[in-house]
């Protein structure tokens, strides 16, 4: 059975998820920590857990979920996965955080690339893949069949879901990754997204109301 600890960092609280089974193999879900303060906290609690950390995979690209990739690599020499067409946002963190008044040192981009069909793998546990753009290129979910759980990003939050207006958002791409894809999974899955509290698929399906315009063709 997956466990899953949520680690809200970096000035926009962007949660980074650490998931362990019974075998003591972990993964991340978003490197988000911005900091050697921020990384000391997860790495305190993995420490404490007796935990082997077997990899780490990314949503999506946007900067706020990439602080980490430079501290990952020197404190784990890890790199971490996600979807190619994310690249376009590491490629420009610097510049897209100087929009917010913040100031970062150039973000480390993904070395591993995945997407649809391909899955997430340590100690006893199997993620599947979702290819789920329209917040941004590249987005992907993360689903758990058998723990039923969706790590969504930023694509669907609780009672809310991602913004389109940032370069390749697009609303009407984004509806159809939500309906398509996750509004197919059980009403009994929980969410577990890239901001703020965890939620479910069928909470979302009745309460959302960016979505309460009926089912998408």
């Amino acid at each position: 059975m997956v466990q899953i600890k949520r680690f809200p960092f970096n000035p926009f609280e962007c949660n980074c998820y650490l998931l362990w089974d019974e075998t003591g193999e972990a993964a991340i879900i978003d490197v988000s920590f911005s900091n050697e303060k921020e990384y000391s906290v997860l790495a305190d609690f993995i420490k404490y857990k007796e935990l082997t950390l077997r990899g780490a995979w990314n949503t999506h690209c946007h900067f706020d979920h990439c602080l980490g990739g430079n501290l990952l690599k020197s404190h784990h020499q890890l790199d971490y996965a996600a979807h190619r067409d994310g690249l376009v946002f590491t490629e420009n963190a610097a510049r897209q955080a100087s929009f917010y008044g913040l100031k970062i040192e150039n973000v480390l981009p993904p070395a591993i690339f995945i997407d649809e069909g391909d899955s997430i793998k340590f100690g006893n546990t199997e993620l599947e893949i979702l290819h789920t753009p329209g917040h941004a290129a590249g987005s992907l979910c993360f689903v758990s069949h058998n723990d039923k759980f969706v790590i969504t990003g930023d694509v669907l939050f609780r009672e809310s879901i991602g913004r389109t207006d940032l370069p390749t958002g697009n609303l009407d791409i984004l509806l159809e990754s939500i309906h398509k894809k996750l509004f197919t999974l059980p009403s009994d899955y929980e969410v577990y997204p890239g901001h703020g509290p965890k939620t479910t698929i069928g909470w979302e399906q009745a309460n959302n109301p960016f979505l309460n315009f009926g089912e998408m063709e």
